[in-house]
């Protein structure tokens, strides 16, 4: 847990640049000290000494959040801010009281150095002063056209370029500069516009200097897989430990493991940790001790109730019912009786229409046919990004997930020739057990080919040793079934309610209706998670994970076209599960 004192420090460094800031741009009345001794500097001591608390003002603020999450480079620049602002504040403002909070916060974090030891990214110093030279270049390039283009509107004459670079210069960081202008407005736009790139830069730097930590993805593969093989049947999310853009962490005995992604900040766990249950202590310590060093906020994605209870007992975490899990039980299945009536139908019309299905590992495919079943995929999904993260593998027919099941729906054409319609990929649930990954089919078919598909994997379970299989996962399952019942109070009806609006645009309650169809048992599955502050910020977290918010990155987008230039292909499309 982070200590109080670093919430302290951050909440009072915020209070401190938003006094800078306010105290910058208000006009004081009082005869300042700065005033007393400006006949004896030269230059702009005002001004100066202006500029100088607004940008510290502005620095403080975008660093008290590096302080609330004990960041070391933040607590070295707001060592030497805060001597910057208390200086400022008791000599132009004769502010006693902002100054002395300034100085004494400033003692503090001093005293409690110890505290703020949290990595930034090694390569964030780098990365941060090449923002500042080519952001600050391109800074001033604008200020001066910013300039230029208003030179009719300047008072006086003979102004140079170097005037001009003078104006860019201060305007940058909230100075006036030498040029004065015929209309207040004018100079009103040409301040604020050059305060703008200023404040702009200025902010990215120390976005770059403080950024989290990424590690790249190390997670031994051949030692997960062990853990899976020993105790992969207790979790059906085990399997998506291996996905490639995960790390993991290991116990000292190595008996478990915890495999997580770090996505703006925050360490996201899908699932329970792998291996012995009596051993996961050792693995989330082992996490939490990283996610410490790093300034990462722990978060766990679905994980059962038994996990939610090792995590709040060994971190200190809280836990939240997120959803449920539909599990069929391969023996009871069956399209008998009349709570089946619509999806037998429903199988027996598309069976009719000359639609068969074929269940197969994925060992047993040609190169060439998982191949075309990677393109199919692809060209069928319904959005332009991947989506998936903790009930997702990602990838499909690699030769080491052999033991994975491919479901395919044919459609008999005219000549005789059999067309793939649709598919499902399954990952293995420990030995006897199947999780569903990937849900894609044409959207130019028939309609319930997802059904067909489903009834065929079920009904071919037995004879590839599966006794169980883990279908899609239904968001706030609970509060959907409840608040449509008899009696359901008014408060549960509203958030059902919600639920049913936001399904427009997430699929919670369709995945819902649809599990439903299949009769299953439903297990529930928890978030966890530190605060209930931090909800936001990994609620964030997962919806970029899952790939329903993208957000743009021009630099990963250019080491790819290098890539590909490079190697003079374009890479194959991965695949990962997607919504019915």
């Amino acid at each position: 847990m982070k200590p109080p004192s670093a919430a302290v420090a951050g909440h009072t460094c915020l209070f401190i640049g938003l006094v800078d800031i306010a105290t910058a741009i208000s006009p004081h009345v009082r005869a300042s000290r700065i005033e007393r001794i400006a006949p004896y500097v030269p230059g702009l001591a005002d001004e100066v000494a202006r500029a100088a608390s607004l940008v510290a003002g502005v620095l403080l603020v975008l660093l008290a959040r590096g302080l609330r999450r004990r960041k070391r480079r933040a607590w070295e620049a707001a060592v030497a801010l805060l001597a910057v602002s208390a200086l400022v504040q008791d000599l132009r403002h004769h502010a006693f009281v902002a100054a002395a909070v300034s100085a004494l916060l400033c003692a503090a974090l001093v005293l409690l150095r110890g505290e703020f030891h949290a990595l930034s990214d090694p390569r964030g110093r780098t990365r941060a002063l090449g923002n500042l030279l080519l952001l600050g270049a391109i800074s001033v390039g604008l200020g001066l056209l910013i300039v230029g283009v208003r030179a009719d509107r300047e008072a006086g004459h003979g102004i140079s370029f170097v005037d001009r670079l003078r104006q860019v210069a201060y305007g940058l960081v909230g100075m006036a500069g030498p040029l004065t202008y015929d209309s207040d407005r004018v100079g009103d736009v040409v301040h604020v516009s050059l305060l703008a790139l200023g404040l702009l830069t200025a902010s990215t730097t120390v976005y770059l200097a403080l950024r989290p930590v990424r590690l790249a993805p190390r997670h031994g593969d051949g030692r997960l897989r062990a853990l899976l093989a020993r105790d992969g049947r207790r979790d059906s999310l085990g399997y998506f430990a291996l996905r490639r853009d995960k790390a993991a962490l290991f116990s000292a005995t190595g008996k478990a493991a915890v495999a997580y992604r770090v996505v703006s900040g925050v360490a996201l766990v899908g699932g329970d940790p792998l291996g012995d249950p009596e051993a996961w202590p050792g693995a989330i310590k082992e996490f939490l001790g990283q996610c410490a060093r790093y300034a990462w906020t722990p978060a766990v994605m679905g994980c059962s109730e038994l996990g939610a209870q090792v995590w709040i007992r060994e971190g200190g975490l809280k836990a939240w019912e997120l959803g449920d899990e539909a599990i069929v039980d391969c023996a009871g299945f069956s399209l008998a009786g009349r709570t089946m009536r619509n999806v037998r139908q429903m199988v027996n019309r598309i069976e009719r229409s000359g639609y068969s299905c074929r269940v197969r590992r994925v060992r047993e495919l040609a190169d060439e046919e998982k191949r075309q079943l990677r393109a199919d995929a692809a060209a069928w999904r319904g959005s332009a990004t991947e989506r998936g993260f903790s009930m997702a593998l990602g990838r499909f027919g690699d030769p080491a997930d052999g033991d994975c099941v491919v479901v395919t729906a044919h459609q008999r054409n005219a000549d005789g020739t059999q067309q793939v319609r649709a598919l499902l990929h399954f990952v293995p649930w420990g030995e006897d057990g199947l999780s569903l990954d990937l849900m894609r089919r044409d959207r130019t078919a028939e309609p319930g080919l997802n059904e067909l598909l489903i009834v065929a994997a079920l009904r071919a379970a037995p004879g590839l040793g599966v006794a169980r299989v883990s279908l899609n996962f239904a968001v706030f399952r609970a509060a959907l079934a409840r608040g449509e019942r008899l009696g359901a109070g008014p408060v549960l009806r509203m958030w059902r309610a919600l639920l049913v609006f936001l399904s427009r645009w997430f699929q919670i309650e369709s995945l819902y209706r649809f599990n439903a169809k299949f009769r299953p048992r439903w297990q529930p599955r928890f978030v966890v998670y530190p605060t209930a502050r931090d909800l936001p910020r990994i609620g964030w977290a997962c919806l970029q994970a899952e790939a329903f918010v993208v957000l743009p990155q021009p630099a990963e987008r250019l080491r790819q076209w290098v890539r590909h230039r490079s190697t003079g292909t374009r890479g194959e499309p991965t695949v990962s599960r997607a919504s019915a």
